[in-house]
């Protein structure tokens, strides 16, 4: 595969995460409970309590829904303010790295000369590879606060870039799930999250392909 094609589908795949990541965060049911059931059963229900970043929701089996729209921002629980943080920054700087790698690539007749055009897609691919690897950051995950720095001649860039809201809000489920003295609902992982996750591998692919095609282009100038 040579560099340009590489760029295209690096450019490709890092948009296609980021879409991915953008649509969970507006989407509902990052966790679902069903309640009730027939004999015990599980799988007919008759109504699930969901929520998402911004409310919570009980659908009853008539398919009426009725909700709780969060209050105000300091008023919501310290973990989903993480979370929309995280996302928030995340998607930020996303468009910044996309807008670095249109200006880079090697397709492209902006940007300036070769060097400064190679140190746009670099930029760029460590930004999609560093908001992708943060997501699974769970152990930082106070501190999940990544900076892309891009260093020009004289002048340093940076943007702050976090994704490691999926792996905050899953390890919220996951300790509530499995912690006995938390009595109530069982909250389970919803599609979001998963679509989230795909995302983010998807961007992180995308970023490499930036990354090994700034290499290839590098080894090829040396060797000239």
């Amino acid at each position: 595969m040579n560099i340009r094609t590489m760029q295209v589908w690096g450019f490709l795949l890092s948009v296609t995460g980021w879409i991915f990541v953008s649509c969970s965060m507006a989407m509902e049911a990052w966790k679902v409970a069903p309640i009730g059931g027939v004999g015990g059963s599980n799988i007919i229900s008759v109504g699930w309590h969901w929520s998402s970043l911004w409310r919570e929701c009980f659908t009853d089996s008539a398919s009426t829904t009725r909700c709780y729209d969060f209050p105000v921002l300091w008023a919501v629980k310290g973990y989903l303010q993480i979370v929309r943080a995280l996302l928030m920054a995340g998607m930020g700087v996303g468009v910044l790295a996309i807008i670095l790698s249109l200006v880079g690539m090697e397709c492209t007749y902006i940007g300036g000369n070769d060097n400064e055009k190679n140190r746009s897609v670099r930029a760029a691919g460590i930004c999609h590879v560093s908001g992708g690897k943060s997501l699974h950051n769970v152990i930082l995950r106070e501190f999940s606060v990544f900076v892309c720095v891009y260093l020009t001649d004289r002048v340093v860039v940076s943007g702050l870039l976090a994704s490691a809201g999926y792996a905050v809000y899953a390890e919220r489920i996951y300790t509530e799930y499995y912690n006995p003295t938390i009595a109530g609902l069982q909250y389970e992982l919803g599609v979001p999250l998963f679509l989230g996750w795909s995302g983010c591998a998807v961007q992180i692919t995308g970023g490499a392909f930036f990354l090994v095609s700034v290499s290839r282009l590098s080894s090829q100038t040396y060797i000239q």
